[in-house]
This record gives structure tokens, sequence and C-alpha cells, in this order.
């Protein structure tokens, strides 16, 4: 029994198995139930009593190294397998990869700011939690104003809330530099309003600064007249209303011609022929002086729209809940915008 264990040892130690199949046939030589290992336990019961524990040991020892064996053989060759699989094969065809697109406020923010930027606006960006300066203080809001109000603004506590507008950011951007300034300020906004099909608590905004000497209420008119016609069609028209604002004056409410009826009148237009887009005006002097601007040697016009606005109008969606949903089949027929 000792020179077959021995000899089984020997053999285990010498055998050369190049691949998994001779791996697989290893184990059935020497570890199946059918196995040289097996028929050394079932011929135990026939060694001498006193040479039962020395035989026992070898055997035991010669299994540990037989499965050893084995199971390092087994994870060599699956190791093995698995970097031949994940080699690139150029012989295969190229898998269909499902490629995302932007997200339609994306795109209609990024066609924003491409629009002002050929006409030399830069891009600037500001906190979302704003302290009460920024967002109402410099800007001309009084202490009783209704913007003030836990109906309209999110209070995170008694000095700082989320910003109401993109405008804290002007603010930041004037007290920061010296005129003059043409910039953009888009971002995400916060009201604390109901959210509904036209309404929401949190919305994107475009806001456009331009401060500088001898800047008139002609200079804004052609410059959102620009806008208006890159974004709609060259054949839009504005319109300008009177309006207020605490940080303008004076201020007003502008409208586009409607471009999906032509001015003719339809349900999007309220058949008026106009769609209002954005509310603009000049800045009004004693912001400029809020923000350290001598306003006796600059003057300079303010404007803001809501991204999902005119995005709603330029896609035509009839909810505004849709942009913040997340459902694919929505998102999904804005591929053809990306491109």
């Amino acid at each position: 029994m000792r020179d077959r264990i021995k000899n089984l040892l020997d053999k285990i130690e010498q055998v050369n198995i190049e691949n998994a199949e001779q791996a697989e046939q290893f184990r059935l030589e020497f570890l199946s139930k059918k196995g040289e290992l097996n028929n050394l336990f079932a011929d135990f019961k026939n060694v001498l009593n006193e040479d039962k524990k020395e035989i026992g040991a070898l055997i035991n020892q010669l299994k540990e190294k037989g499965q050893a064996k084995y199971e390092n053989l087994k994870e060599a060759f699956a190791s093995n397998n698995a970097e031949e699989e994940n080699k690139d094969d150029y012989t295969k065809p190229g898998y269909p990869y499902q490629l995302g697109a932007l997200h339609p406020l994306m795109i209609t923010r990024q066609s924003i700011i491409s629009i002002f930027e050929r006409i030399g606006f830069t891009v600037a960006s500001g906190p979302e939690i704003e302290d009460d300066w920024h967002n109402f203080s410099a800007l001309n809001f009084p202490e009783n104003h209704p913007a003030r109000d836990m109906q309209d603004t999110f209070f995170i506590n008694e000095k700082f809330a989320l910003r109401t507008h993109t405008s804290s950011v002007q603010v930041r951007l004037m007290e920061n530099g010296k005129p003059p300034f043409r910039s953009l300020m888009p971002g995400r906004v916060y009201r604390n309003e109901a959210i509904s099909a036209r309404a929401h608590c949190f919305f994107h905004q475009v806001e456009g600064l331009y401060i500088d000497k001898n800047v008139s209420f002609a200079d804004m008119k052609q410059t959102l007249l620009y806008f208006s016609k890159e974004m709609f069609g060259e054949q839009t028209k504005i319109r300008l209303r009177p309006s207020y604002f605490p940080f303008t004056e004076p201020s007003a409410e502008m409208d586009v011609s409607c471009f999906i009826c032509n001015a003719k009148g339809c349900n999007v237009c309220k058949y008026s022929g106009w769609v209002e887009i954005m509310g603009c005006g000049m800045v009004d002097p004693a912001v400029l002086q809020n923000c350290g601007i001598d306003a006796n040697q600059y003057s300079g016009f303010a404007f803001g729209m809501g991204i999902e606005r005119i995005a709603m109008l330029k896609y035509r969606v009839n909810d505004l809940r849709l942009f913040s949903e997340n459902d694919v089949r929505f998102l999904k027929q804005f591929q053809a915008a990306d491109e």
C-alpha cells in the first residue's frame, strides 16, 4: 500500500497538463468516485490495524495534493479563458451602442448662450444659496416686498435662502469687477410655488447684463431684437410693454410675434399674435450705487428669461413638469435637435 501511494504521489507531481480538457481527465482519473484515490480508500479496510494510522495519513496527504493540483489547474485555465474572451476580435461586427442626447433644457440653454456669445457676451455663474443682500437688498427690493414673503421664497434661515433669480450673480459680478460688463447668467432658481403644468418650485433662467458708458434703451431693444430673430426666425418682431421690476427703471415685458401661427392668432398666443418671453429694463441707478458703480458715469440694461418658457415655445411642450420627470419617451424626441 505504501508503494502504491508513493507511485500515485509521483504520478500526480509529474503529470503534464496543458489545457482544461486534460485537467478534467486528471480529476476523473485520480479524484472521481471511480478514480485511484477512491480505490485506495476502498482498500484501506485491508490494512493492518497497527499500520492504519500511518497509511491513513499518507492517503490524506495524497488526497490533499491531488485536490490542490486540480484546483490550481482549474483556476489557471479559467483565467486564461477569461483573457481570451476579453481580447478584441476585430472580425466581429460592431455593437449597436445606445447613444444618449442632451436634455431639451440644455439644448435651449446652449442655443441662447451661443446667440449672445456672438455679440460679445460672456457667461458668469454664482451660488444657488444666497444671502439677503445679493438676492434682495442690493437689487432694490424694499423690506416689505412680496417676493420676500415665505409664499415665494425658500428660506433656509434668517440670513440665507435659495436664490429666486440669477440676478444675484449680476450683483456679485458688479461688486467684484469694474465696468464694462457684458455677461449672461444661466442657472437654476427656486420659487415656493405649487407645481402644475405652468409652474414649478424650481426652474432655469438666463439673465443678461450690459453695463458701460452711454448705454441706452435703444441698445437693449436692438440686442433683444437680434436675439429674437436668431432664436425664432428672421421674420420675428418684438414688442416692449411697460412693466415694473425693483431693479430696473424703466422696465418692460418683451413679447415676440407668434412664430407658430405667424402672428395670425392661435391657442399658444391666445389669438393675440404675440407671446411674452422675458422681462427687461435699464438698470436702476440705485442698484449701480449699491454695487459700487458710479451711476453718473455708467448705465446699462438687464434682461431675464425662463429657459423652460423658451423650450416650451420652441418645441411645443404643453406641460412644464415633463422637463423634470425624466421620462425617456419624452427625452428621446430631442435626439435630432441635439445633432
